[in-house]
């Protein structure tokens, strides 16, 4: 990475920090466990829906160890809205069962165990570990981060696992958490998929908008 990059990469945190100073993921949970379940309904699926479905989903079943003993149908009903509900249903219930079996009930908190559930992959494994657990192993890679950190030139590369490479070159280690808060919020608010609103953006004269005609 160039210094040139390096420096942008720091002015660009600045200016999202001063236009999001309090950035937080927009599921709603109240610990390790509502996290892990509420991101993985999320995949292909809006945060405003999640949160609609896992007041229900939690009120049945608050903890793996009633999850995993529930039945696939029930939990596909519940979860159903939130788009592809059967292999969502199985990978929870899958994990609840893991976690009580191997890791005594407690959501796994390091990256290796976490990617051991069903469903999670890195993207997952990274905003429960920074949101719940206050541990940065990496940058949580979303459809938002993907678009924007093509967009800003802070990789060359849509390929998720060399985005978040990428990305941990160019930020602090206890800003990655913040820095998918951050893209995601900016990416709903003004750097949209098909019509980004450049003229109002607070990153314009950093942006190269690599991938805009």
């Amino acid at each position: 990475m160039s210094e040139n990059i390096n420096a942008r990469a720091t002015q660009i945190s600045a200016r999202l920090h001063s236009r999001y100073p309090l950035p937080v993921t927009m599921l709603d949970w109240k610990n390790p466990w509502e996290l892990l379940v509420a991101t993985v309904l999320a995949a292909q699926c809006t945060d405003a829906r999640v949160n609609m479905v896992t007041p229900e989903f939690f009120r049945r079943w608050p903890g793996p160890g009633e999850l995993s003993v529930a039945p696939l149908d029930e939990v596909e009903k519940v979860v159903h809205s939130t788009g592809f509900f059967r292999q969502k249903a199985k990978n929870l219930i899958t994990s609840a069962k893991r976690i009580i079996e191997v890791y005594g009930g407690k959501v796994p908190e390091t990256m290796a165990d976490l990617l051991t559930l069903p469903g999670v992959a890195r993207k997952t494994a990274n905003i429960v570990l920074s949101n719940a657990l206050g541990k940065h192993e990496g940058i949580a890679v979303d459809t938002h981060v993907r678009r924007l950190s093509f967009r800003l030139g802070l990789t060359t590369s849509t390929n998720p696992t060399i985005i978040e490479r990428d990305m941990m070159q160019l930020f602090p280690r206890d800003q990655w958490g913040d820095i998918n808060h951050l893209l995601v919020l900016h990416g709903r608010d003004t750097c949209t998929a098909r019509k980004p609103r450049c003229p109002d953006c607070i990153l314009t004269a950093l942006c190269p908008k690599h991938g805009l005609s």
